[in-house]
């Protein structure tokens, strides 16, 4: 049962009633560096965390899957998909808001339960619909859009929980989170589409809409009311640390240090110049969706060259799977290479591996081609979203956070039309060139990024 009280939580010990002045030594771990992370935030929270996403990776897929097949159209169901793409880009800056002014943990229960009732009214009206023409196919596109609009924001709220968590700590230690939280999300996203997939394909089309949101109505509302939800929430105190019995607390609205590199940009810029500065890691979270959607479209173009379309989502993949090992070998990168310099450097490696992609003639020379691509993408989103918790004011965390993840979804509409457009006429040759431009424009930002937050780097 949740409680407010942080001495009451099951993992605090006898003595944790008595205030603190200074935090314990940093206890030793197998895993790493990354030891610091349950140690923060207790084993749960990141289970919680990593699962609690999964209905998100689902619902596009799973839109997608259920419509066609009831259906019979493939364009009823790719309007469906954009529908719950659409309506996430759309909904998760508002729920980050409402996250800012009214805490995470009523946000995140009420949006599990509409979410919930959004994909019950989406099982309904597909399965019910006897065709898919003018009323029927709009109440399917309403509910399909509800879907994505409810859908809750884990990961940009778990970022904004490790944000807080971390105040206190080095900025390797945010560094840390925000490389396991990257590779959360390539897993899901790798993990989502297939479970889609298998369900779908073995049992009924229904069948992974229905887990999801079961998963929604359970996880979500669990990692809720996680007793991390009280450094986060406004109008709480939050304890330093829940998971070591250590629950000396910070004042509602106060932080005992520079929260990241960027608190200094926060206090010398005035509104405006604030503001530009987080359109930069958004511009470059479009720029990383363009790329996703034009790459996932070439590839379809690419394998339905040798018969084998079905399987370009195995190939996105591959991609995905090193993308997620890269993503946690930030957590070692020193802390002399600034952030700014590791989003040029990770962008430039990335159009170099992109432009490559243009090369291969076999299958397997595409696999080889994507294993290497991998590597550089978990390291580009790691990077910006680092530069994002920095350049984000401390009262709009979970606004910048939802931000950036909009904005992928957001580009990967684009990157998915540019690219098909140029597949429609010149098949994958020319939908290439999409992902490559798309890392171009991510290079360009990252170096305009790097004069803008020249003198945040440097504190």
């Amino acid at each position: 049962m949740y409680t407010s009280d942080p001495s009451a939580t099951p993992d605090a010990s006898p003595s944790s009633a008595t205030p603190s002045t200074s935090q314990p030594a940093p206890k030793r771990s197998r895993l790493g560096k990354f030891g610091v992370l349950p140690q923060l935030a207790g084993t749960s929270f990141l289970v919680l965390g990593l699962f609690a996403r999964l209905p998100l990776a689902m619902l596009t897929v799973g839109a997608l899957t259920l419509v066609t097949t009831a259906s019979g159209s493939y364009a009823a169901g790719g309007f469906s998909a954009g529908a719950v793409g659409l309506g996430s880009a759309l909904g998760a800056p508002l729920l980050g808001f409402l996250a800012d002014k009214r805490g995470q943990r009523i946000v995140l229960l009420v949006s599990a339960l509409l979410n919930t009732a959004a994909i019950a009214a989406l099982l309904i009206v597909t399965l019910t619909s006897a065709t898919f023409t003018g009323g029927a196919l709009a109440l399917v596109l309403a509910a399909a859009f509800a879907v994505g609009f409810t859908c809750p924001q884990i990961g940009p709220l778990a970022r904004v929980r490790w944000m807080a968590m971390t105040r206190r700590s080095p900025r390797s230690a945010l560094d840390t989170a925000l490389s396991y939280e990257g590779t959360a999300d390539e897993l899901t996203f790798v993990l989502g589409p297939a479970l889609v997939g298998l369900l779908a394909s073995l049992i009924a089309p229904w069948l992974p809409l229905a887990l999801a949101a079961a998963l929604t109505l359970t996880l979500v509302s669990a990692f809720a009311v996680h007793r991390t939800v009280l450094y986060s929430d406004r109008g709480t105190s939050a304890p330093r640390s829940l998971a070591d019995g250590n629950t000396e607390s910070i004042p509602a609205g106060k932080t005992a240090g520079p929260t990241s590199i960027a608190e200094h940009a926060t206090e010398d810029h005035a509104p405006g110049a604030r503001f530009a500065l987080v359109l930069l890691p958004v511009a470059g979270m479009v720029a990383v969706g363009t790329f996703f959607g034009s790459t996932q479209t070439f590839l379809t173009a690419f394998s339905g060259q040798f018969g084998a379309a079905e399987s370009s989502g195995l190939l996105y993949a591959v991609m995905g799977l090193t993308s997620a090992v890269a993503a946690l070998s930030v957590a070692y990168w020193p802390q002399r290479f600034r952030h700014t310099h590791r989003w040029i450097a990770s962008a430039a490696a990335m159009a170099v591996a992109a432009a490559a992609l243009a090369l291969p003639a076999t299958i397997g020379a595409m696999l080889v081609a994507l294993l290497f691509l991998g590597v550089f993408v978990g390291p580009t989103m790691v990077t910006i979203f680092s530069i994002g918790s920095a350049v984000a004011p401390a009262h709009r965390l979970g606004t910048v956070m939802t931000l950036l993840a909009s904005g992928i979804v957001a580009g990967t509409a684009i990157g998915s039309g540019l690219a098909g457009l140029l597949a429609e006429g010149g098949g994958a040759a020319a939908a290439v060139v999409v992902p490559a431009a798309a890392a171009a424009v991510l290079l360009v930002l990252g170096a305009v990024s790097a004069v803008a937050l020249r003198d945040v780097s440097r504190a």
